[in-house]
């Protein structure tokens, strides 16, 4: 039996995952709690869990700022943060304070079930969606650097660094300071980038950086 415990500030919303888990046999919500002190409280106080499921957006005490406090409790208690935030931001911050699954709230019942019983048995989990977008952003920019853009064009390395700082609005005096060479070494990269790419001005650079996935 995998213990469970919810930690979540809208009462409709944690009653619904409730009903959801207990669909399975194996599963048992035997806690529940409005926000991430709360949990907290409930665990110094000797409630047994093997999992808390927490949203990332509840008062007092959100769901990333839980994690640690948890896991320095019982180390053995594995966190799922579910939430609606889609962004790597979240997922990454989760991850590195010691989440063990991140779940977006649009996942299947299947999927969610699954994810609680494969970290309670110490697995790692993030949600199909997420894993398909980061898959295929990493695809993205594995094609511009490596199979892509790169390639065909001939850029070297030095040039891909100048057409990202230059899509970030670095002006060639601040790239030559981050990159350690001179201005006029940056003002040679510039030009040779408009050349290959057949671009008119800095502005169709940087649209040109943004639609090959050179920069985001």
């Amino acid at each position: 039996m995998v213990n469970v415990m919810l930690a979540e500030d809208h009462t409709i919303v944690r009653n619904g995952i409730k009903m959801l888990l207990e669909i399975d046999k194996d599963i048992s919500v035997v806690a529940e709690a409005t926000n991430g002190k709360e949990a907290v409280r409930m665990l110094q106080e000797g409630c047994k869990i093997d999992v808390i499921l927490a949203d990332i957006n509840m008062p007092e005490m959100d769901g990333i700022a839980m994690i640690s406090k948890v896991l320095e409790i019982n180390p053995e208690v594995k966190v799922i943060i579910l939430s609606m935030f889609d962004s790597e931001k979240y997922v990454a911050e989760a991850f590195a304070e010691g989440a063990s699954c991140y779940l977006l709230k649009n996942i299947s019942v299947g999927e969610l079930i699954f994810s609680v019983k494969h970290v309670s048995l110490g697995g790692k989990y993030l949600c199909t969606e997420l894993s398909n977008k980061l898959l295929d952003r990493l695809i993205q920019r594995s094609n511009a650097e490596y199979g892509g853009v790169d390639i065909r064009k001939n850029f070297s390395v030095r040039e891909i660094n100048v057409l990202k700082l230059i899509a970030e609005g670095f002006t060639n005096g601040e790239m030559a300071e981050r990159l350690f060479i001179s201005k006029r070494t940056i003002e040679g990269h510039r030009q040779t980038l408009i050349e290959k790419t057949g671009s008119r001005n800095t502005a169709s650079l940087i649209k040109y950086a943004v639609l090959n996935g050179i920069v985001q």
